[in-house]
């Protein structure tokens, strides 16, 4: 299990285009993915989840993944929310 902290840095957060992007790169993993922002947690490869947290620039989240790729999805999932643009990674 890793469990990461990270800070979005994305201009928009995880709003309707860069938050669809995020759900499709964590879908993309076998693994069990989770984000939680305070004390809410939703699935992140969900988007009514994901949307549901409210994500704005400098938001920090924790991101917890479960599985056998999760190194895989750790790194690329952390390349996306740390990026400035978020949509172009």
């Amino acid at each position: 299990m890793i469990v990461r902290d990270i800070v979005v840095k994305n201009a928009s957060g995880l709003q309707s285009k860069s938050a669809a992007i995020f759900i499709q790169k964590a879908s993309n993993y076998k693994s069990s993915i989770w984000i939680a922002k305070g004390d809410r947690k939703a699935n992140a490869k969900s988007l009514l989840g994901v949307l549901s947290l409210g994500i704005a620039q400098g938001a920090k989240l924790t991101v917890t993944i479960d599985g056998d790729d999760e190194m895989e999805a750790a790194a690329e999932l952390e390349k996306y929310l740390y990026s400035e643009t978020g949509e172009n990674t």
